[in-house]
């Protein structure tokens, strides 16, 4: 395993996140200063973020890829821990805490967006939805159209005119940022865990966390897990869209935080 870039802050017991596409461990800034007098937490940067190596090209990323980079920044001394990941750090917190078992006292899930599970319930035009867009982007990546390409996922992730509104330096930034989540699509879509195995190796203390105004694709994703992991606790806010972590912290932070000191 090559080393894996990330940022600690704060003591107590150990809570990893895990960032979305097109982000990094910075994405955590806030939380991470929020948490810091009561946790030590510790935010990972996935393939091909920060001074993580990139994914090679010609080969398949699937989610156990990305959950071995979490194994490897935790210590081998059987200590518990809690996972948080959003949106595709979402997926990888899955996979991780599946790989990790009785390791894992607690599991937060922002947006999560394992997508292949549209495809193996049979929500036919959620899925559709989302395999136009990865389409748009892999086929604009490899012609190295990458504003094109990051134009488009901006939009359907954060709303119309996002790109737009971005400054210049912004815009350069996220388009190299959008250069990982190439590979990150056949991590979700060549996934194939039922929902009944996920209910049954995650953490009985399992949070999904949603907005109410999210993507149709994440909605129904949201949707399946509430029908088939009755267990599980799931809390929606009224506003912030897919990027509520970034968005709307004032609403996101204080259930987090709540949720890991055990009053949720």
């Amino acid at each position: 395993m090559q080393a894996v870039d990330f940022v600690e802050a704060g003591s107590g017991q150990r809570v990893v996140l895990i960032h979305s596409s097109v982000s990094g461990a910075r994405q955590w800034r806030r939380l991470m200063g929020d948490l810091e007098s009561q946790f030590h937490t510790i935010a990972a940067n996935l393939l091909g973020y920060g001074r993580t190596p990139a994914w090679p090209a010609e080969q398949r990323q699937t989610l156990d890829d990305q959950a071995a980079l979490i194994e490897a920044i935790l210590p081998d001394d059987g200590s518990q821990i809690c996972l948080l990941g959003h949106s595709f750090g979402g997926s990888v917190a899955m996979k991780a805490a599946a790989r990790l078992g009785h390791r894992v006292d607690k599991l937060i899930l922002i947006e999560p967006n394992p997508f292949y599970l549209l495809d193996l319930h049979g929500c036919t035009e959620a899925y559709a939805e989302i395999i136009d867009l990865r389409d748009w982007v892999k086929q604009h990546g490899a012609k190295g159209d990458w504003q094109k390409a990051a134009e488009r996922f901006a939009d359907y992730w954060g709303g119309v005119s996002t790109w737009s509104s971005m400054s210049d330096e912004r815009k350069t930034t996220f388009i190299q940022a959008l250069k990982p989540n190439v590979h990150e699509w056949d991590a979700v879509l060549d996934e194939r865990m039922a929902l009944d195995a996920w209910a049954g190796c995650l953490p009985a203390q399992t949070l999904v966390l949603s907005a109410e105004d999210t993507v149709r694709p994440i909605r129904e994703i949201i949707g399946l897990m509430q029908r088939d992991c009755p267990a599980w606790q799931f809390i929606q806010i009224p506003e912030g869209g897919h990027m509520a972590p970034l968005s709307r912290p004032d609403l996101v932070n204080p259930i987090i935080a709540s949720f890991l000191n055990g009053s949720r």
